[in-house]
């Protein structure tokens, strides 16, 4: 079994002050480009906004296909990378895996995009 590292999700310590303060670093424009293109996709938007108006902000994979209209195995794809970027995370019971939000995930790259 590989071991998967997780992206970093934007850290707002670090990179505390809006894009249109003061001018980001590489290393900060890189992570912030990864987390961005990690939900700039419509079905992923849309897991997330359903996980997190899911009871405890957790919904189970199985809950998840219908609502998209689209196969199991591309949700799955969609919350994998979700999950690496950092917003989500798995966790297994039984044979169903239970995806969580990241509490204060989105929230640090809104923090970017705020012009005050």
């Amino acid at each position: 079994m590989s071991t998967m590292t997780l992206l970093p999700v934007i850290d707002a310590a670090a990179c505390c002050a809006p894009l249109t303060r003061d001018p980001l670093t590489q290393a900060q424009a890189d992570d912030l480009a990864r987390s961005l293109k990690a939900i700039a996709d419509p079905a992923r938007l849309r897991l997330i906004s359903i996980i997190a108006a899911s009871e405890g902000q957790e919904a189970c994979v199985c809950d998840l296909t219908e609502p998209l209209n689209i196969g199991q195995p591309t949700v799955s794809h969609h919350l994998k990378v979700l999950t690496e970027a950092g917003f989500v995370t798995r966790s297994k019971r039984g044979t169903w895996a239970y995806f969580k939000l990241v509490p204060g995930a989105l929230d640090s790259v809104a923090r970017l995009l705020v012009t005050a």
